[in-house]
C-alpha cells in the first residue's frame, strides 16, 4: 500500500523497508547550507513574519549521533571497504566538522538506499553545488563509478545581476545512478520549438499537409561494398540496403534533386522530438504565484519529478522519496500510476502530503504509520517531544504550526485562517496543553487572542477539562460572522480524543489555511505526452 511514514528515514528503511524492493529514490535532502528554512504562511495583510514555522534545520554539527554512524560506517559488515577508506579519508581532513557530520548523515543512509533499491532501479539525489563534489564521491563508491547514469544540470532560477564578484549561481545538480547495468531506462523528448521548426521542418506536402525535411540517404562510411550500388544512375554508398531503397521509393519517400540524387522525406509527425540531455532548462522553478505554489521552502516543480519518474520507473513500480518535505515525488508518483512511499522527520510535512493527496487525488488510498492514532498514542508522543507532540496537535485541526520568528513562547501554537462572508480574513489562535492547565491558562489565551485581534480560539488538551473552565470558555459567548447570521463560539476547549472521536470545534470553514491546489488526475485516465 502507498505509505506515508513520520520519523527518521534511517531507522524506517531499516525496519519497515525490505531488500531490493524500491524501483526508484529520489531524494532532496538538506543541502547542509547552514540555515533554518521556513515554511512561511503569510497573513492575509502580507505580514510574512508574523506566522512561520521551522520546516527543518539545514545546518548538521558533530554530535554523539554522528559518531555513532560514523562508527557505524567503518565497523559495520554492510558499508564498502571503499567507502570506509573515503570516509576516514573525509575525517582525516574535515576532522569533527559540520561538513563531516553532513556528509556521516548521508552515507550511512546512502548505504541503506543501496541496500533496498532493486538491481534495476535507480537513484536520484538533487543537490546543489554546496557539497555536491562530495557527495558524487560517497555515490561513487556505494553505487560505483560504472554505474552513474548522469550528472544534471536544472536551472533552478533565471539569473540575476546581484552578484559582482562571482558569476551568479542559478543551478542545482542531480546525481542519478543505478543498481547495475539492467537499470530501466526509458528515453524522453521535449516538443521542437518553433524556430526549429521553421529552420528544419520548412516543407508540407500539399494533398496531406504533413510538414517534413529532407535528409541525406549517402552513407558516410565510404567502405560498404554491400551498400555501394547504383540507385537510378546515380552510384553511391548509401544507408539502405537496394531492398529498402526500393521499399522508401514505393511509398514516396524519396524525393529527387535535379542531379538525381533522393533525399529521405522525414515527416514530422513521425519523430518524438527532440531529446532530452542532462542540461535542464525548459523547466521552470515554483514562483510565488505560481498554481502549484505550497509555500514550503524547497518545493520544486512536479514537472521536473515527472521526467525522472517516466525515465527511470513503468506504471506499478515503488516510488521513494525519503525527504518527502511537501510530498512532490508522492504526487508526481500517483499522477504517473506509480505506487509510492514518503518519508518525512516532521509533522508540518507530513500533514502538508495528507492535504494534498485529499485535493488532488481525493479516492486515493494510503497508510500514514508514525503518526498518533489514539489517545494514548498522543499523550507518548508528548512525552517524547513536546515540541513535536504541538505541532501534531495543530496538524489535527488543518492549522499550521507557528513558531515566533524571535523565539520565544507567545501564547500561539497554531493558526488557523478563514474568510467572512465579507471577504476580509480572520485567524483563529491554536493553543496546546499536553500536561495540566488551570482557569488561567483560558484567561491567558483570550488575552493573547485580543492582543492579536483574533475572534476566535481553540485550546487543544490531552487531559480532560473542569466543568469551571468550561463555563469560563462559554462565558465568553459567540462571535457573529460578518455578512451573516451565523454564530461561532468565541473561545472552545477540546480534547485530543474529543478530535479522534470526530467531535472538534465548532469553526467556519477554515479549508485555506494550507494554500489549495488544483485537483489532479492520473494519467492513465488520458493521453500522456512525454514531453
Amino acid at each position: 500500500m502507498n505509505t506515508l511514514y513520520f520519523g527518521d528515514n534511517l531507522e524506517i528503511m531499516r525496519k519497515y523497508i525490505a531488500d531490493e524492493s524500491i524501483d526508484l529514490i529520489y531524494l532532496d535532502p538538506p543541502f547542509n547550507s547552514q540555515r533554518a528554512y521556513n515554511v512561511f504562511f503569510p497573513e492575509k495583510s502580507g505580514n510574512a513574519s508574523a506566522a512561520q514555522i521551522q520546516a527543518f534545520e539545514d545546518s548538521w554539527t558533530w554530535t554523539p549521533e554522528a559518531e555513532k554512524s560514523l562508527d557505524e560506517i567503518m565497523t559495520g559488515r554492510q558499508a564498502p571497504g571503499d567507502l570506509k577508506v573515503v570516509m576516514q579519508a573525509f575525517a582525516a581532513f574535515l576532522g569533527k566538522s559540520d561538513l563531516m557530520a553532513y556528509l556521516t548523515m548521508m552515507a550511512v543512509r546512502l548505504v541503506e538506499m543501496h541496500r533496498i533499491l532493486k538491481k534495476t532501479g535507480s537513484i536520484y539525489l538533487h543537490c546543489d553545488p554546496t557539497a555536491s563534489h562530495y557527495l558524487k564521491i560517497l555515490m561513487d563508491q556505494i553505487f560505483s563509478p560504472k554505474n552513474i547514469i548522469n550528472e544534471i544540470i536544472w536551472q533552478r532560477t533565471n539569473t540575476k545581476s546581484l552578484q559582482s564578484r562571482r558569476f551568479p549561481n542559478c543551478h542545482d545538480i542531480i546525481l542519478a545512478y543505478s543498481k547495475s547495468d539492467k537499470a530501466k531506462f526509458k528515453k524522453t523528448y521535449q516538443e521542437y520549438t518553433q524556430e526549429y521548426l521553421s529552420d528544419f521542418y520548412r516543407f508540407v506536402e500539399d494533398k496531406t499537409e504533413r510538414r517534413y525535411r529532407l535528409s541525406d540517404v549517402t552513407n558516410p562510411n565510404k567502405d560498404r561494398p554491400n551498400l555501394t550500388y547504383e540507385w537510378k544512375g546515380v552510384k553511391r554508398v548509401w544507408r539502405w540496403t537496394r531492398d529498402k531503397m526500393e521499399a522508401m521509393d514505393k511509398t514516396g519517400r524519396l524525393v529527387y534533386s535535379k542531379s538525381g540524387i533522393p533525399q529521405y522525406k522525414r515527416y514530422l509527425d513521425e519523430m518524438p522530438g527532440v531529446p532530452i540531455t542532462d542540461t535542464w532548462i525548459d523547466i521552470p522553478p515554483i514562483g510565488a504565484h505560481a498554481k502549484e505554489t505550497l509555500g514550503y521552502p524547497t518545493q520544486k516543480p512536479i514537472a521536473l519529478l515527472e521526467r525522472i519518474i517516466n525515465a527511470s520507473s513503468d506504471e506499478g513500480d515503488i516510488v521513494l522519496d525519503p525527504f518527502c518535505g511537501c510530498g512532490t515525488a508522492v504526487a508526481a508518483a500517483e499522477k504517473l500510476g506509480r505506487n509510492w512511499i514518503g518519508i518525512d522527520v516532521t509533522f508540518l510535512a507530513i500533514s502538508l502530503i495528507k492535504k494534498r493527496i485529499k485535493e488532488h487525488f481525493p479516492d486515493v488510498k494510503y497508510e500514514v504509520v508514525g503518526e498518533p492514532k489514539s489517545a494514548s498514542d498522543a499523550e507518548a508522543l508528548f512525552i517524547d517531544s513536546p515540541f513535536k507532540f504541538e505541532s501534531w496537535a495543530v496538524t489535527m485541526l488543518g492549522g499550521q504550526p507557528y513558531k515566533s520568528s524571535g523565539g520565544g513562547d507567545t501564547g500561539i501554537d497554531g493558526r488557523l485562517y478563514f474568510q467572512d462572508y465579507e471577504k476580509e480574513y480572520h485567524h483563529i489562535i491554536i493553543e496546546v496543553k499536553g500536561g495540566a492547565y488551570h482557569p488561567k491558562d483560558i484567561r491567558s489565551l483570550k488575552s493573547v487572542m485580543d492582543r492579536e485581534k483574533s475572534p476566535m480560539g481553540v485550546l487543544l488538551a490531552l487531559k480532560s477539562s473542569t466543568k469551571g473552565m468550561l463555563a469560563e470558555a462559554a462565558g465568553y459567548g459567540t462571535w457573529k460572522m460578518p455578512g451573516s447570521k451565523r454564530a461561532f463560539p468565541i473561545l472552545q476547549i477540546k480534547t485530543i480524543q474529543e478530535i479522534f472521536d470526530g467531535k472538534g470545534p465548532i469553526l467556519p470553514d477554515t479549508s485555506g489555511t494550507l494554500k489549495k491546489a488544483e485537483r489532479k488526475i492520473r494519467d492513465s485516465e488520458k493521453p500522456y505526452k512525454l514531453l
